[in-house]
């Protein structure tokens, strides 16, 4: 039985283009890549690593925008065809749950989930040292904060789409607050958005030579018929810094810190002149993905080097089949994960 997506709607609208005839990868990328450059708007010097999600009919995102004075923050956007983007001015003004201005310092790397009706943004930021912030939107006109979900260090925090077994579900990757040199991906549990327990390893780097340094969360997980899809980053250390490159897993669905399969090749890495050159050279970094329910296709949004956003395309046959053909999942990846 050929592997399907068995929860996204039907998005006839997806990004696309077919894979072109002298490429076997199973991702390849949009030919018009980069899809947003340096300067995008006034005070802003680039945006890159950012998520994007359908709403009413088009899109919408979440974008890191790293201002001319070197602080990131978090800035909206809204395109047709997820393409072409048009960002708002000013960055989002967070507020607190009584509804008083609540700016982070800074806030970089967001991610955008849906989950239950209500839209989730995830991000690094400092509170007192690297953490995870949060907010909740139903409108995206008003963003609450929620409460912090861990203590320093962390970062690459992801949410599921959905509870399993009547749980929020996030991954993360514990971090120093400098260039971490190291980092595994791990999974926490909560009843209610706030307290976030039972946390169990999923997996670390490997021995192989792309994500031999560390590993850390990218898009959020998409549910297929094989288990849980996770476009995750892997990175190797070189004499010329750090190469970050897209991997790809597939995790048990009722207990996703099991994972079933593991892909030993990389998705994605560094190739193109957008990913090579750049405020930080050799990055290709995933944030999100879009679905279309009924052809099974994947539109990736991933940070180039720091500098701009590329898309690259794949579909849920292609994909799955890949990374089971090229396992190298071992046992401690496919173990609960708790000691």
């Amino acid at each position: 039985m050929n592997p399907t997506l068995t929860q996204a709607a039907s998005l006839p609208n997806i990004p696309w283009q077919n894979r072109p005839g002298n490429c076997s990868a199973p991702v390849w990328r949009y030919t018009e890549n980069p899809i947003i450059s340096r300067n995008p708007i006034p005070d802003v010097a680039r945006i890159f690593n950012s998520a994007v999600i359908p709403y009413q009919g088009a899109y919408v995102g979440v974008f890191r925008g790293e201002q001319v004075n070197g602080i990131p923050f978090i800035y909206f956007g809204r395109s047709r065809d997820g393409i072409h983007w048009e960002f708002e001015p000013d960055k989002i003004q967070f507020v607190d749950e009584n509804g008083e201005p609540f700016q982070p310092i800074y806030a970089y790397d967001p991610r955008l989930v849906e989950v239950d009706g209500t839209y989730y943004v995830i991000w690094c930021q400092d509170a007192y040292g690297a953490a995870i912030g949060m907010a909740k939107t139903t409108d995206f006109r008003t963003f609450v904060r929620v409460e912090n979900p861990f203590l320093p260090f962390n970062r690459n925090a992801v949410l599921f789409p959905r509870k399993v077994n009547d749980k929020y579900l996030m991954l993360s990757r514990p971090s120093d607050s400098g260039h971490t040199p190291f980092g595994d991906i791990f999974l926490s549990e909560s009843k209610d958005m706030e307290y976030w327990g039972h946390h169990r390893h999923v997996m670390g780097k490997s021995s192989r030579w792309w994500e031999n340094t560390k590993i850390g969360g990218g898009a959020a997980p998409i549910e297929t018929s094989e288990g849980w899809l996770l476009f995750y980053h892997g990175v190797t250390n070189t004499c010329n810094g750090f190469v970050y490159s897209i991997g790809g897993a597939i995790l048990d669905l009722d207990e996703p810190s099991r994972v079933k399969y593991r892909c030993e090749n990389f998705l994605l890495t560094p190739e193109q002149w957008y990913e090579e050159r750049g405020f930080v050279p050799n990055v290709c970094f995933p944030c999100a993905t879009l679905q279309d329910g009924d052809t099974g296709r994947i539109a990736i949004y991933y940070g180039c080097a720091d500098s701009y956003v590329g898309l690259a395309f794949t579909d849920v046959q292609t994909v799955v089949e890949y990374i089971q053909s090229h396992d190298a999942a071992c046992d401690d990846d496919c173990s609960e994960g708790r000691r």
